[in-house]
């Protein structure tokens, strides 16, 4: 997503001080409409610390100063038949890359025992596959249960397109939510994956609405995307109503198909973390894969649109070092919570024993 900033602010020039009188009026329940997503993204760098204050004057009202931590495991890495672009397990990866299949009972016991250890809210199992087979679906089913009622952890599968009967059995076993990417807008689809369609992933968000159970949905920012499909996509999300919103940034890894590709940088990502922001004002708003490698020492920034992040590892790249999120955290004057709710009196838990920490590190 490469935005030239002189030739779209030029078009639509905006004062800083209408970016405060934006954030007044989405939170008085008006909509951002398609120019005003635009005008955000091309907001000239000058008034970019306006327009993270108006980001954050929406953000404090639905989150106050609340930051929700996930935790991400791989628990199938590879192996996979579809060919998206940007991913290093895809069937046209040269990655260098583990490969394995769906991990046992006791390392996904133990993924959940350090998701808890780290504060996190949710513990996010990943299987790389176009779908989940019977025997994966099993497993997962069985684990579920037990993992909940060990630790006091929300589950979020993200286990491929999936039925409207595997999203049944799902929602029984006691998943919280389905992560399930657009990933980019439809009209640019096509243009990093061949093998499934948009539609099939709408289906599939579909299928799990109808089972009752929350949805988790974002996209990744750097493909060669337009900012106008940033802003579709962030309108689909809004469209769907969907309640958790992850935003990457693209890892362009050595032996995929986007190898190479750098298109962004910190302050682009910044501006379109609250483009989702305003365009989404009371969901969860994840800074997801890139964000070290993308926003780099503005990595703090970040949190005054976004509510969320993953401590620890992605799928096949390093995250940041669990204590460095704590201490970003700390020092933004901010406090990790597990409750759904904003609470404007908390105590910190990241100020807990570092020594008992270090020990899952």
């Amino acid at each position: 997503m490469h935005v030239n900033t002189e030739a779209l602010a030029g078009s639509s020039p905006v004062a800083a001080g209408r970016w405060q009188a934006l954030a007044e009026r989405v939170l008085a329940g008006g909509e951002l409409d398609f120019d005003e997503a635009l005008s955000i993204l091309a907001c000239p760098d000058e008034q970019l610390l306006d327009l993270l204050a108006a980001a954050y004057t929406i953000r404090r009202r639905y989150f106050g100063n609340t930051v929700q931590l996930y935790f991400l495991m791989n628990a199938k890495s590879g192996l996979c038949p579809e060919d998206c672009g940007y991913c290093s397990q895809s069937k046209v990866s040269e990655a260098e890359i583990p490969r394995y299949n769906l991990l046992d009972r006791n390392q996904l016991l133990a993924g959940a025992e350090m998701a808890a250890s780290r504060q996190s809210k949710t513990f996010c199992i990943v299987i790389s596959a176009r779908a989940p087979n019977e025997r994966e679906m099993s497993a997962i089913t069985r684990i579920v249960p037990e993992i909940k009622q060990r630790w006091d952890l929300k589950i979020c599968a993200c286990l491929g397109l999936l039925t409207p009967e595997q999203a049944r059995q799902l929602k029984a076993c006691g998943v919280d939510r389905v992560n399930h990417n657009l990933n980019t807008s439809e009209s640019y689809y096509g243009q990093i994956c061949s093998t499934h369609t948009y539609q099939d992933r709408l289906d599939t968000l579909a299928a799990v609405r109808s089972a009752g159970i929350e949805l988790c949905s974002g996209g990744i920012l750097g493909m060669g995307e337009a900012p106008a499909d940033v802003v579709r996509m962030a309108f689909a999300l809004r469209e769907l109503g969907v309640e958790s919103i992850p935003v990457n940034f693209l890892n362009p890894i050595d032996g995929t198909p986007l190898a190479g590709v750098r298109r962004l940088n910190p302050r682009d990502c910044l501006k379109a973390l609250v483009m989702f922001r305003f365009a989404n004002p009371s969901r969860e708003l994840r800074i997801a894969g890139g964000r070290e490698l993308h926003l780099g020492s503005l990595q703090a920034l970040g949190l005054y649109p976004a509510n969320s992040i993953f401590v620890g590892d992605y799928l096949t790249t390093k995250g940041q070092a669990a204590e460095a999120d704590y201490r970003m955290i700390e020092e933004l004057g901010f406090v990790v919570t597990r409750s759904e709710e904003p609470a404007a009196v908390l105590g910190n838990p990241i100020l807990e024993d570092s020594a008992s920490r270090d020990s899952v590190l």
